[in-house]
């Protein structure tokens, strides 16, 4: 691997292009932060492509786009005399010092749950009001509800054993076929989020990260299901001609693929 002078320059070299892309370039020229917003969410899903795959080379790419446009945000901060690429790993390094008390000062820990309980109360003293301030209101609705449910627990607010989020998952099991009995849409729609939230409780106590979880069901239904088509393309009969018997024979031979 490279030292850490190599990896030092191989920083260097990517702020000096970050400036004269910046110079240069009608493109880049033209960029700001609000322009790069939806592009840098964009990588980060793609990255998180490449880890679900685990595609080790694609995942050294995704994480150069995204590095460029940590560089690229630093540089337009720079242009406003606001914050440049020091202020940002500075502010990080700070950060990081002052929130692991255990390791650069003398706080005792026994395992990660208590630097976690530790972290969320550093927060607070901030001047944090809630501990779920630091949760963005534009996640995703699924992992929004898994990150609430982290900073929840970092401050005790938690079942005690997995048996019980499994009894509440099934409690709201129970109140949600209650209201499609009644085919109440709006109640429906309420206890069907109360399932879901429960079933990401439960994915916690079970170590599963639910949106990784739930990414590979979709990969693997993808697959299965071009499996499916390209069996109906050999054949010359298209999906919608197909009985749903004649389809499960390829789907069960998808899954032994």
């Amino acid at each position: 691997m490279n030292t850490r002078q190599d990896q030092l320059q191989a920083i260097d070299r990517l702020l000096t292009i970050m400036d004269e892309l910046r110079e240069k370039c009608p493109w880049d020229k033209k960029q700001t932060l609000q322009t790069l917003r939806h592009l840098t969410i964009e990588e980060t899903y793609e990255l998180g492509d490449a880890i679900l795959d685990n595609n080790l080379e694609e995942v050294k790419k995704e994480l150069g786009d995204l590095l460029l446009h940590i560089v690229f945000y630093s540089k337009i901060g720079s242009e406003t005399s606001d914050f440049d690429i020091a202020d940002v790993a500075n502010g990080i390094s700070e950060k990081l010092i002052h929130r692991h008390p255990h390791i650069y000062g003398d706080v005792k820990v026994e395992n990660e749950e208590e630097v976690k309980q530790n972290w969320e109360k550093l927060k607070l003293k901030e001047g944090k009001k809630s501990v779920l301030e630091g949760v963005p209101k534009s996640l995703p609705a699924l992992v929004k509800a898994s990150r609430i449910q982290d900073k929840v627990a970092g401050v005790g607010f938690d079942w005690e054993e997995p048996q019980q989020v499994f009894e509440k998952l099934q409690e709201e099991l129970g109140e949600l076929q209650v209201e499609v009995d009644k085919q109440d849409h709006d109640k429906m729609e309420a206890e069907f989020g109360d399932v879901l939230f429960s079933m990401i409780n439960y994915a916690r106590f079970l170590k599963i990260n639910p949106e990784d979880a739930l990414e590979r069901t979709n990969k693997k239904f993808i697959k299965r299901f071009q499996y499916l088509e390209a069996k109906s393309k050999d054949l010359g009969k298209p999906l919608s001609d197909m009985t749903l018997a004649e389809m499960d024979v390829f789907w069960e031979e998808a899954k032994k693929a």
